[in-house]
């Protein structure tokens, strides 16, 4: 049975899920005392503390002891939480939460990273490129004597 166009369409226009499955791991961790913790794949659109990130990767204890003001939306995850004892603002894009589990137990869930949004990034880099190759461009130009 095929399905029309429209269906597909219907289809691709569902939220995502990550943002609900974060939201209710991270309950479950505190319903339970668990200590939640927040896996990161870290890129331009991310802020955080820059000297914490290992490998692309940061992990980030998301208990409600640990940071303040945590708001879990569709599409970003914010807080404030201190490093060394300076007080900083981390903002995640939801699409770059490679996991959320339990420090205690490890039990949680990991996701595929979606990094649609970070392409802008890339034609950025992609345009610097282009704008250096044309710089270097060989003159088509000869010397006649």
């Amino acid at each position: 049975m095929s399905t029309s166009h429209g269906e597909d369409a219907k289809k691709d226009a569902f939220p995502s899920t990550k943002p609900y499955l974060i939201r209710a791991l991270y309950q479950w961790c505190v319903d339970f005392q668990f200590t939640p913790y927040l896996s990161v794949f870290v890129d331009e659109l991310v802020q955080v503390p820059m000297e914490y990130v290992n490998k692309g990767e940061i992990v980030l204890n998301i208990s409600p002891t640990a940071c303040q003001e945590l708001k879990i939306d569709n599409e970003l995850i914010s807080f404030k939480a201190r490093f060394n004892g300076v007080s900083r603002e981390i903002w995640i894009p939801t699409s770059h939460v490679m996991a959320i589990y339990s420090r205690e137990n490890s039990q949680g869930m990991s996701f595929p990273v979606n990094l649609i949004e970070s392409k802008p990034s890339s034609q950025r880099s992609l345009h610097l490129s282009s704008d250096s190759a044309t710089s270097k461009v060989k003159s088509h130009l000869k010397l006649i004597k």
